[in-house]
């Protein structure tokens, strides 16, 4: 029986999406579109008609683009890539226009204006492992371009794209190191007007049928993201269950000190601990593109350490290794772990901006026994009592006796006595000791974020704003992906002047910890609030039972209410604080010296709108230095 003749050329492949493309439609939609058509107007449309591209098809918010010449392909990508990027420039970083960018050498099957086949398919899913921003070739493109371009072009190894039976071997392009790229002006119809166009259509249909990838999809985020599994133990003994614990959390800490990548908080990725969960699973619910996992185990003076990073877009493991060590190299292992991570990144992803290795290196401590007291020390604050402060005060200090230059057990310390004052402690004897320690953190370790962090802190709470601000401004350039110290930067941004970045960042740190603890909602919810976001506000206090509420939610949780227009929710909110806190009044709440001027005002602002008492007696001011008096209240 004759087999049917079928159509065949080889072309080049050109596959093109926009980085998280339904999330900025989400946030501006006319914005978005009206963005598409001057990029299309001014830089797409030119290039593809002077590199002679042909549209083959659309697939929601991606484009396939044949060219008869592999160079004309890949010289179009590196073009808009690089001139899309400084028209982008300016724009923030939130709303900016990304593309990711795959170009494929093939033979291909054509029916009609189609194009169909493994040479297509290999572009478009080098396209979805391509760093934003970024261009991917096959080794077929990469071999038909020597002596062609000269381009500077890096091999991302042999990948294992989805289903492609084999092995691609893959080549990155990085267009930010490249010349800027000329402006045609001349007009023709390219890749954006049908792209607009389809967004149109689907934002009309009001369905997503179109979308071939979500705004949820690791594969939408505009850096590569990491979730880090629990380090797992067969041991049934609860010191090496914590140093499982501690090796996960450190290097967690040194991965997100590398300011190319996004790191998920530990709070997130425990609820996988004990659980058998595919990783392509983990990657759709955290949105993250990678997953390390591994295990570590004790025999007397031996450790033994596994680590294993897969990819989530195909389940696929990516590398692996195992260490045999003495247990007190515990912590060259956790280093060798991050620097074996961070360089596959590198392979996979381009180059990861950082400190630099080196830099970004904490000092590890002398003695695995003051590793493992100020691990203990630490697990006695995360059910914060009197008792509890206090035990973890007393193990960090015989921590600091084993070995004094450790500059992690000062910080643990610092929390320790600042947390302390919460639960009976004398305010001014904790601060000084909560101070002397985050001092002597930094001094021991200067690129330890914490250590900055928890210093930002304390300054703060004791009214040392200027030097506050620029202490958490080191812990965040140190670190800038540490859920813990974004968190406890937002707690002070309006306080700095600084409230929409406090929310942004807050946005940020939710997005690094969605499963965050309630602790943290407290933290968030004041962000949102100072921010003018009160929706956003009222939903961090969800994690909390009303039980929980401080004085400042509930404050904040009618005001809430009363600026959105939800009267009947702001009354009864407004009766229930009144009734915790009888003499609470606008000009006693607004007189803590911890607000500034601008706080000052949105609080009587909104505290008044929510039908707060206005004026204080005398004597309730009487605590205060410089109350704050009203106009309606008198002198």
């Amino acid at each position: 029986m004759a087999t049917a003749w079928v159509e065949r050329r080889l072309v080049a492949i050109l596959a093109a999406d926009v980085v998280g493309y339904s999330h900025l439609v989400e946030m501006d939609e006319a914005g978005t579109l009206a963005a598409l058509k001057a990029l299309r107007r001014e830089i797409i449309d030119p290039l593809l008609a002077e590199h002679h591209g042909r549209i083959v098809k659309l697939m929601g918010d991606g484009a396939l683009v044949e060219f008869g010449s592999v160079v004309d392909a890949v010289a179009c990508a590196v073009a808009v890539q690089k001139a899309v990027a400084e028209q982008q420039a300016d724009v923030p970083t939130e709303r900016r226009i990304v593309f990711r960018i795959g170009v494929n050498l093939g033979d291909v099957v054509v029916e009609g204006d189609d194009l169909l086949g493994d040479g297509v398919n290999i572009a478009a899913r080098l396209e979805q492992i391509c760093q934003p921003g970024g261009v991917m070739i096959s080794g077929t493109t990469y071999d038909h371009l020597q002596g062609k371009l000269g381009l500077p072009m890096e091999f991302a190894g042999e990948q294992r794209l989805k289903n492609i039976d084999r092995p691609i071997r893959a080549y990155r392009i990085d267009p930010g190191g490249l010349p800027p790229a000329a402006k045609s002006p001349r007009l023709r119809r390219g890749l954006f007007w049908p792209l607009a166009l389809a967004a149109l259509l689907i934002l009309g249909l009001g369905t997503g049928i179109w979308l071939w990838r979500g705004a949820g999809n690791p594969a939408s985020d505009q850096r590569p993201a990491i979730a880090v599994l629990p380090f797992v133990t067969f041991a049934a003994d609860e010191a090496t269950t914590r140093l499982a614990n501690g090796l996960t959390e450190d290097i967690i800490s040194d991965l997100a000190r590398q300011t190319g990548i996004d790191v998920i908080a530990r709070a997130s990725t425990e609820v996988y601990k004990g659980r058998s969960t595919d990783v392509r699973q983990i990657g759709r619910d955290l949105a993250v593109r990678f997953v390390l996992e591994g295990s570590i185990q004790r025999d007397g003076d031996q450790i033994r350490a596994t680590a294993r990073l897969s990819d989530t877009t195909t389940g696929a493991q990516i590398w692996s290794n195992r260490w045999n060590r003495p247990a007190g190299d515990v912590f060259a292992v956790q280093t060798e772990i991050a620097e074996q991570v961070i360089s596959q990144f590198e392979m996979l992803t381009g180059p990861v901006k950082s400190l630099g290795l080196t830099a970004a290196k904490r000092k590890r401590p002398e003695s695995l026994t003051a590793y493992e007291l100020t691990l203990l020390g630490v697990e006695k604050q995360l059910s914060p009592t009197r008792e509890g402060m206090a035990e973890s005060i007393q193990i960090l200090n015989k921590a600091i006796e084993v070995d004094p230059h450790y500059a992690r057990a000062w910080v643990d310390l610092a929390w320790a006595h600042d947390s302390a004052k919460t639960f009976g402690a004398d305010a001014k004897t904790s601060s000084q000791a909560a101070l002397h320690a985050a001092r002597r953190a930094v001094e021991l370790d200067p690129n330890a974020a914490d250590a900055h962090s928890v210093l930002g802190h304390v300054l703060a709470t004791t009214g040392e704003f200027d030097q506050a601000k620029s202490a958490f401004e080191t812990s965040l350039r140190l670190n800038p992906s540490s859920f813990s110290i974004l968190v406890y930067y937002i707690r002070w941004a309006s306080t700095f002047g600084e409230p929409e970045r406090g929310a942004l960042l807050a946005d940020r740190a939710i997005r690094l910890n969605p499963n965050y603890r309630p602790w943290a909602g407290g933290f968030l919810r004041w962000a949102y609030f100072m921010a003018g976001r009160y929706k956003d506000a009222l939903q961090a206090m969800e994690r909390q039972t009303p039980d929980n509420y401080s004085k400042h939610a509930w404050v904040q949780r009618a005001a809430s209410f009363a600026v959105l227009g939800r009267a009947e929710e702001a009354r009864a909110t407004l009766g229930e604080t009144l009734k915790r806190y009888p003499d609470l009044t606008v000009e006693d709440y607004v007189s803590d010296p911890s607000f500034n001027a601008a706080d000052r005002e949105h609080l009587i602002k909104t505290m008044k709108l929510a039908g707060f008492p206005a004026c204080a007696k005398p004597d309730q001011l009487a605590r205060f230095a410089k109350p704050i008096r009203l106009p309606e209240c008198g002198t």
